[in-house]
């Protein structure tokens, strides 16, 4: 009995994991489901469905990606770090919904877990994306007497991201 309860928690723990690293990809995954069951309505078939979900998919992470990796105002960053962490909140609360549906009697326990779970697997993704470390700006002067203007734009879901000058002046 003691190890069934040992291998449950190590579960719950190994989906929490799960929910914080794939968070991210909730917007993307949400946008090709649904562009998978448009295809499928309309007569598509399984595969036609299918592909068209992992294009809409992979199109939408790519522009999203484009998009974070390019605007340089926090303002737009956190706009677009709120719409990607708003889908990982719903799949957050839907996650601690599934788990906790017959663990907690008290429908009113339930709603508290589903919506502290849903807070702060938005959070952590936005945090991951992030929102919580915003591009930072560092005057440098190089041997001629420039200064110029970087601003080090965090990095989202591995891409790579060089600063880059954005204007000079001479002192």
């Amino acid at each position: 009995m003691i190890a069934l309860i040992v291998v449950t928690i190590m579960l719950i723990g190994m989906m929490c994991v799960l929910a914080y690293t794939l968070a991210i990809y909730a917007l993307p995954f949400m946008l090709a489901l649904a562009a998978a069951r448009f295809a499928y309505g309309t007569g598509a078939g399984w595969i036609g469905a299918g592909i068209v979900g992992l294009v809409a998919g992979a199109a939408s992470f790519g522009i999203l990606t484009v998009l974070f990796a390019t605007l340089r105002t926090p303002i737009l960053r956190i706009a677009l770090a709120l719409i990607f962490a708003a889908p990982a909140a719903v799949a957050g609360y839907a996650l601690v919904h599934g788990v906790t549906a017959e663990a907690v009697p008290s429908p009113v326990w339930r709603q508290i877990f589903c919506l502290a779970g849903g807070a702060l697997v938005g959070a952590a993704a936005a945090m991951r994306l992030g929102f919580g470390r915003l591009a930072k700006l560092t005057r440098i002067s190089d041997r001629h007497g420039y200064r110029r203007t970087e601003y080090s734009v965090p990095p989202l879901s591995g891409i790579s991201m060089e600063s880059k000058p954005l204007a000079r002046s001479r002192i």
